[in-house]
């Protein structure tokens, strides 16, 4: 396909208090080779210690916006990001990766080929690029495992919300990330599970290596409060009233009726009934598919 015929990438990059990760994140990212043409949309979320101050007004390079928010959290950031999208492909990245050449063109093989509709890459640490996960499931917490090594393209549980593919298309028809979750937590798994749900396939393009900094503390507030909300937010939008209980056991720190209450008052109720009726396969499915114990 000659290139001025290849499909824009949008590349979509929340940023909350990252630093000068964010510009060592885009220059790895504008010093890497594609076929594809692609532009960035950074999305700073009401950050506070001007890591993206290097982009405003920023004019060497036409490929990137700046958008700038007042603290909406790490969903809506995402979902304000496809809203100045021009492209029918987003990839969503976190603000601390290095990339490879050719990584956009082998993720987007899988898309291009109608073999997937959303692709993960191989994500390693950047402080030990020899431990590399490939997709992720969940364990009987909901918390996520790393796949190991396929020797090929893999259906993965969650596509990892460090770094991801998908057509707009899908991402359209699934509604995007939770437009009622809360500051930090479960985005990219919610989104996977829809994801399946629907219909859309999964995958893992093993030969795609993105090195991620992963790091203990987190660069701004997160309450334990806002992540078993988008936790319960999410069992209600999905599960069955057996799984919406077991969800509910696992808020430890918090009073998970109160939060229940919280999720229902906000409508994840009628946004079950919605799903319900879009869906093509139901939560059973997907856990016996992916063999979590939850």
């Amino acid at each position: 396909m000659p290139t001025s015929q290849m499909p824009l990438i949008s590349i979509i990059i929340p940023v909350k208090n990252e630093g000068d990760n964010v510009r060592s994140t885009i220059t790895s990212l504008l010093n890497t080779r594609t076929t594809y043409p692609y532009e960035v949309i950074v999305v700073d979320d009401a950050s506070t210690d001007n890591g993206c101050h290097f982009l405003q007004g920023h004019r060497q390079n036409e490929k990137i916006k700046l958008i700038t928010t007042e603290g909406i959290g790490a969903a809506a950031a995402r979902n304000l990001g496809v809203n100045h999208a021009r492209g029918n492909y987003f990839i969503f990245c976190d603000a601390h990766l290095s990339f490879e050449n050719f990584w956009i063109d082998r993720m987007m093989e899988l898309i291009l080929t109608k073999k997937a509709d959303g692709v993960a890459p191989g994500i390693a640490s950047m402080t030990e690029p020899h431990k590399i996960g490939y997709g992720q499931n969940l364990n009987q917490k909901l918390e996520i495992s790393w796949y190991p090594k396929p020797t090929g393209p893999a259906p993965v549980a969650i596509l990892p919300g460090g770094c991801f593919l998908v057509t707009r298309e899908a991402f359209m028809k699934v509604g995007g990330f939770d437009r009622g979750f809360r500051i930090w937590g479960f985005e990219d798994i919610e989104f996977s599970i829809k994801m399946w749900l629907f219909g859309y396939t999964c995958l893992v393009q093993p030969s795609v290596k993105i090195l991620h900094l992963f790091r203990q503390v987190h660069p701004y507030t997160i309450a334990h409060e806002h992540i078993y909300y988008n936790m319960l937010r999410m069992a209600y939008s999905h599960f069955n009233e057996q799984r919406i209980e077991a969800a509910k056991k696992l808020v430890l720190y918090a009073n998970a009726s109160e939060i229940a209450d919280d999720v229902l008052t906000c409508g994840a109720a009628a946004q079950r009934v919605r799903y319900t009726a879009q869906r093509k396969f139901d939560d059973n499915w997907f856990f016996q598919k992916f063999q979590i114990p939850f």
